[in-house]
């Protein structure tokens, strides 16, 4: 019953910190979560048994148990699971606060097989705070934020000059530019990695942006956001 609510435990603390990346469609969700956590409980479970087990062995000088060695090897490889969940997509990354979730979790469950029952469940209520509160607060303040913009357009004299001044008259800074021409189809084809000062959502800035170059630029061709790279 001791282990059984040791688990049950970990398996409810973890998965409320997974149902909140869930519901924010986050890879690392619910069922990653709570796997986690409850198998951090479970080798800290392991790892107290195994002191049970040889706690009279111990006095042996030439023998050392030590159950922290367990949990150790927890902390150190429960990086390999978050690492999976950053991506790193041009300028930006993502999956940092999953990653974070995910090693906040592994503590959560470790508390749990130890029956810490209370600063586990400190630790969920001071993270599901900081994923929930913070996240609104940041719709608050001015941060930079940066993408990546990919236009073709006709080739002409100073093209590329002209639609970097374009795109700074948005109110937008252009941080860095390539392009390649195309000497036979006369087409110039340019990636602009962008930053942008904002608050809140930026979609009305990126569709005034689309909406200034399509109008007032002639000669494009073709214009679009990298994909999973919008404001």
């Amino acid at each position: 019953m001791d282990i059984l609510v040791k688990l049950a435990v970990a398996a409810v603390l973890g998965g409320m910190i997974g149902l909140e990346r869930d519901i924010h469609g986050r890879a690392a969700g619910l069922r990653t979560h709570i796997m986690v956590s409850m198998g951090s409980a479970l080798f800290m479970i392991i790892s107290l048994r195994l002191y049970e087990i040889y706690a009279l062995a111990a006095a042996n000088p030439a023998l050392r148990v030590d159950p922290g060695r367990v949990a150790a090897q927890i902390v150190t490889g429960i990086g390999f699971l978050g690492a999976g969940a950053v991506l790193k997509s041009g300028v930006n990354i993502r999956g940092l606060t999953t990653a974070g979730c995910i090693w906040v979790s592994a503590g959560i469950g470790m508390a749990s097989g130890l029956a810490y029952y209370m600063p586990a469940v400190i630790t969920v209520v001071i993270a599901l705070a900081v994923l929930v509160l913070l996240n609104k607060l940041e719709k608050v303040f001015y941060r930079d934020s940066y993408r990546t913009l990919k236009v073709r357009v006709h080739t002409r004299d100073n093209v590329v000059s002209d639609l970097i001044d374009r795109i700074k008259g948005s109110g937008v800074d252009v941080v860095n530019c390539e392009y390649t021409r195309d000497i036979e189809m006369n087409t110039t084809d340019a990636v602009f990695s962008i930053k942008v000062f904002h608050k809140g959502s930026t979609d009305k800035k990126s569709h005034d942006l689309i909406g200034r170059l399509e109008n007032d630029f002639e000669g494009i061709k073709t214009i679009a956001w990298e994909r999973g790279k919008y404001f």
